[in-house]
């Protein structure tokens, strides 16, 4: 009874809240991938990285030469000359990994560098969301891309379209994040965000397409 009790009202202050506060979500990674500037960013870094990774591979040959070089001149060496020569190696055996760690590690010259290159962009959405959420009257925006799991999400809630059009990234045809089919389900149709640049006339046909993917309703046997 108790165990009752609690889950009624735990579903009816959830319900109050929800009533109380207008909430929304938006897909950023969706957002960033229309982005000229993050397309602009990713380039950049791409030749970050393929620099670096020229610089530590040219070590690395630089280190396997030692070791050929050593190789090949084991026999001929003291052991006073073999210990000075190991221990060139093993330092630059270690320069070489240090620098990896440098470039690549965790918040490692890689991370930073992509980090100041993205602050404006990431701001430049910030912005946007503000403006459309305030514009909207919305209390929370969730992000979608983010590490909260969202289960279930109705498009009717989805404000990822006018963050796109405040950016100026808005298209004759309304953006569909992922492989989204033109008939995915929806609750409310007529309740979709609307903006000035989404084609109406998409709507039935989406309306068309779920009543053909609907699967045939099986008759129950009688038990007479």
């Amino acid at each position: 009874m108790k165990k009752f009790l609690f889950i009624f009202l735990a579903g009816f202050l959830l319900s109050s809240v929800s009533h109380a506060q207008k909430f929304g979500y938006i897909d950023s990674n969706f957002i960033l991938s229309k982005m000229p500037a993050y397309t602009k960013v990713q380039q950049e870094m791409d030749k970050y990285a393929d620099n670096w990774q020229h610089e530590i591979e040219g070590l690395q040959q630089d280190l396997d030469k030692m070791k050929q070089d050593y190789k090949a001149e084991e026999v001929l060496l003291t052991e006073e000359m073999k210990r000075k020569r190991q221990s060139e190696i093993a330092k630059k055996e270690n320069e070489v990994r240090d620098y990896q760690r440098k470039v690549f590690g965790y918040q490692g010259m890689m991370f930073k560098r992509r980090q100041d290159l993205m602050r404006p962009v990431q701001d430049e959405v910030f912005t946007a969301v503000e403006k459309v959420a305030k514009a909207k009257g919305l209390q929370i925006v969730f992000d979608k891309s983010g590490d909260l799991v969202m289960i279930y999400t109705n498009p009717v809630h989805d404000y990822t379209e006018y963050v796109l059009e405040e950016l100026g990234l808005a298209t004759p045809q309304q953006n569909t994040p992922g492989q989204q089919p033109a008939g995915a389900i929806i609750d409310q149709p007529e309740n979709l965000p609307e903006t000035d640049t989404l084609e109406q006339e998409n709507i039935p046909a989406q309306q068309q397409n779920m009543q053909q993917k609907k699967p045939a309703t099986k008759k129950k046997k009688s038990n007479n």
